[in-house]
């Protein structure tokens, strides 16, 4: 409690106080004072907003036995009231209560609105409940409000029925109260009701607050803007905070391009922006990434002299993050430094646009150390949601799981977007495990949980863990959307699941994403990915919106299998309809280019890419031309083309060539490549294994021990080649001389009853492929025990006759594996689909579609 004694004439706080040069005057001697002196003395010291000097005299009047009345009492009151200055009018109310004065209902109401804006609601509830039938309409205005203020809604909208029950008739300011209680989805309805309530008064064309009240239940209660615009254009009378009102809602519910047209009405209108029509302003330019009319609005924060508000300056920081065109931090980072006083929000916002923008990750980190130590400012929730990302993004999990327990010890690490911050950490930092213990975690899992949790299964390749958890989000309350199944069928298509993804397929449609183009695009490279090029292409053609991402997804798919001319007729449509090529798409085409040996056609369209699109070409364009010459076999093309890049060829430049190499047999440009990409990355597990192979192709097998052995010295790992199959929705994974699988005794036998049928049709093992120097019978062995021969005997002993086999391998199939599917095709009558690291081989009666050439 505030002490009320008197203070000294010459106390150091009244000759300090800022306003002191505006004081009306000091205290009268004691003997020429009187009542209604005092009186009018602490009017205008209360008038102009001095409340200590006010109480001040209230005190010297208590001691010199005049004692103040209820007048006085409720001028005081009302003052600390307007200066917010809530803990002097507590103060006043017990000086009040001691006073033994009998309070009238114009001061009662007064201490409701004290209590009601000071956040006590408990106590300007019991005031209320003591005045009976003393309320009078501010009294019930001053409690509906109270309930508003403070977040109790419900009681709010009780309190306006209880009134009408007592018989008031509500005027604005009741409106308003009882329209803000109802502006949200629980009480929206009744929000309808009291409108409906409310046209009858004609309140609404003649009260501002009331029209604020009615924009903010159709925003807030509905989401729907054009009901809160007509609201706001039938309003008579407009102000300020009308006007930025409208703005801000537009900005929040995803139109900020009418929230910039809104700003612009409101300047021709003559109305003049505060800090929060700037922040609204700059908070549409940022959702937009305007960065033109957002400097115009930054020049006109600048002349307004509202550059150092914190509001502003946080909208800044946002705002030049955003809609930075090169991700560069440099604008965002000066608006930050510039800011005199920072809060968490602007601490967050440039820690968030580090993140972002693709950092550096690590200042977003040295930031929150300045944060906590220099700033001493405490973040909050969306802090450490971007500082998880910034760990994610750093491959950095102990860094993130310490952030996480600055977390818990603040007492957010129970709020959503942490947790699913932290689940996308140990995702990127491929930890599923720990990421899973981080869901079950979550006290109230939400869309974005399973969406982050799925998302991870499939970057990982674990189809059956995404799909485990997209049967849990069908048994919960939660509802999928256009990003879990895109994240599904991208999972199904990693495997080559086209069972599964069928079944997504089948579920999309139900619930009503058939139309969306991020599920489209998804379903085009499912189906391609998966072997099946017609169904990808029938999405495409079915597909009423397109944009670069289908074309590029079909073009891709037809490139993979095989079909150059149709990815190259497909990438003219692309252009004839006006959508403008990217760098993905210029892959796709130079790689169909690569596979078909279209040489002379593929240089024409890397020539084009600056000419008449202004791409500049990357590393992967440079490959892929290396690519094209390399497997027509131009190996001395491939060469001059590296040596006249503008900069040094990277790794993937040079493991393109040594594949080339590898496929021709030229072992001097082999090791000079392979050389190249060592002395970049010593530790390269492709460029040992490809000159290994090199070695062992051409019999050089001493050559390619060496090099194992050095491998293995050095600790680089080959990746093993696998192949897989999908069977009753199953994905059954098979390695060289797999024996582990249920059925590994009928699947052999099946595999000596195909190399018998085959070698009676012409089929001749090519031992070649066989990279170890051990007899010839044994080598013949060998190539019956490649993963991808076992791929395809289990699919033929475990599949219908008529439909086509899909065989997945993760490295380049084996040429000596390809040459005996094609004869397998036509022993069996069967259609063989191999998809490799490279490319489908769509082989069906003794034909592939790569014709030999990949």
């Amino acid at each position: 409690m505030i002490s009320l004694s008197l203070p000294s004439p010459v106390s150091p706080s009244l000759k300090s106080n800022r306003h002191s040069r505006h004081r009306i005057s000091s205290a009268p001697p004691r003997e020429n004072v009187s009542f209604q002196s005092l009186k009018n003395r602490l009017i205008r010291l209360a008038d102009v907003g001095h409340v200590e000097e006010a109480i001040s005299t209230l005190d010297l009047m208590s001691g010199v036995n005049l004692a103040p009345d209820l007048t006085t009492y409720s001028v005081l009151l009302k003052s600390c009231i307007r200066t917010r200055n809530f803990e002097l009018g507590r103060a006043v109310h017990s000086k009040l209560t001691e006073s033994g004065l009998e309070l009238d209902t114009i001061m009662l109401n007064s201490l409701i609105s004290l209590y009601s804006k000071c956040g006590d609601w408990r106590k300007a509830e019991e005031i209320f409940s003591s005045m009976g039938e003393m309320r009078d309409l501010v009294s019930w205005s001053a409690m509906i409000s109270c309930y508003a203020h403070n977040g109790l809604n419900l009681e709010a909208i009780l309190v306006f029925f209880e009134m009408l029950e007592f018989g008031e008739w509500p005027n604005e300011f009741c409106f308003s109260a009882a329209i803000r209680a109802c502006s949200n989805r629980e009480y929206a309805r009744i929000g309808l009701v009291i409108f409906g309530f409310l046209m009858k008064t004609g309140y609404f064309e003649s009260d501002v607050c009331v029209g604020c009240a009615l924009i903010d239940l159709f925003t807030k209660g509905f989401g729907d803007l054009e009901l809160a615009k007509k609201v706001f254009g039938e309003m008579p009378d407009k102000n300020s905070v009308t006007w930025t009102l409208m703005i801000t809602r537009f900005t929040q519910l995803g139109s900020p391009r009418d929230a910039i047209e809104l700003f612009m009405d409101m300047v021709i209108a003559g109305f003049v922006p505060d800090r929060f029509t700037f922040s609204s302003g700059l908070s549409a330019c940022s959702e937009l990434g305007l960065s033109y009319f957002g400097r115009q609005l930054h020049s006109w924060v600048i002349k307004s002299g509202l550059c150092l508000d914190v509001c502003v300056g946080c909208s800044l920081v946002d705002m030049y993050a955003k809609s930075s065109v090169d991700g560069s931090m440099d604008d965002s980072r000066k608006a930050f430094d510039r800011m005199q006083e920072h809060n968490v929000m602007s601490w967050t916002a440039i820690i968030t646009g580090y993140v972002q923008n693709g950092g550096p990750d690590s200042e977003a980190i040295g930031l929150y150390c300045r944060m906590i130590t220099e700033g001493k400012v405490k973040p909050n929730h969306f802090t450490f949601a971007g500082l998880l990302k910034a760990c994610g993004n750093l491959f950095n999990p102990r860094l993130g799981e310490q952030i996480y327990g600055h977390a818990v010890k603040s007492g957010l690490a129970t709020v959503n977007c942490v947790g699913n911050s932290l689940i996308s950490m140990y995702v990127k930092s491929d930890r599923m495990e720990y990421a899973r213990k981080a869901f079950e975690f979550l006290f109230e899992k939400n869309l974005v949980s399973y969406n982050a949790l799925v998302n991870g299964y499939t970057r990982n390749l674990d189809s059956e863990g995404a799909f485990e958890l997209f049967n849990q989000i069908e048994n919960s309350n939660v509802v999928a959307d256009a990003f879990t199944f895109a994240s599904l069928l991208s999972g199904a298509a990693s495997v080559g699941a086209i069972g599964k993804g069928e079944q997504i397929h089948a579920c999309l449609l139900k619930s009503g994403f058939e139309s969306n183009l991020s599920v489209c695009n998804a379903l085009i490279s499912m189906y391609t990915r998966c072997g099946n090029i017609e169904a990808g292409f029938q999405i495409f053609n079915e597909m009423k919106d397109r944009n670069v991402i289908s074309w590029t997804s079909i073009i891709t798919g037809f490139a993979k299998h095989g079909f150059a001319e149709r990815a190259v007729d497909l990438f003219k449509q692309m252009l004839e309809f006006g959508v403008k090529p990217n760098e993905v798409t210029y892959i796709a085409v130079l790689s169909a280019c690569s596979h078909a040996g279209l040489i002379e056609e593929g240089w024409r369209h890397f020539d084009s890419m600056y000419k008449e699109h202004r791409i500049r070409p990357r590393m992967e364009h440079f490959a892929c031309m290396v690519d094209v010459f390399g497997r027509s076999g131009l190996l001395h093309k491939a060469i001059e083309f590296i040596d006249s890049l503008p900069f040094t060829a990277d790794a993937l430049v040079w493991r393109t060539l040594l594949g080339a190499c590898r496929v021709h047999g030229n072992i001097e440009l082999g090791k000079y490549a392979a050389e190249m990409i060592l002395q970049q990355d010593p530790n390269d597990p492709a460029a040992h294994v490809l000159l290994s192979n090199l070695y062992a192709s051409t019999g050089q097998f001493e050559n390619a021990a060496e090099i194992r052995k050095r491998m293995k010295e050095m600790n680089v790992v080959k990746e093993a080649g696998c192949s897989w199959i999908e069977v009753a929705n199953k994905v059954h994974k098979f390695y060289v001389g797999d024996t582990k699988h249920p059925e590994a005794k009928e699947i052999y036998e099946e595999l000596d009853q195909l190399a018998v049928k085959i070698k009676e049709m012409g089929y001749v093992p090519d031992t070649n492929f066989v990279l170890h120097e051990v007899e010839e019978e044994q080598k013949e062995q060998y190539l019956f025990q490649h993963s991808e021969k076992i791929a395809l005997a289990y699919g033929l002993i475990s599949t219908a006759k008529g439909k086509p086999i899909r065989i997945f391998k993760n490295l380049r199939v084996c040429g000596d594996c390809h040459n005996a599917m094609k004869y397998v095709s036509v022993a069996t009558g069967r259609e063989i689909v191999v998809r490799d690291s490279n490319r489908f081989h769509h082989i069906k009666d003794g034909v592939c579609s790569c014709n030999d050439y990949w």
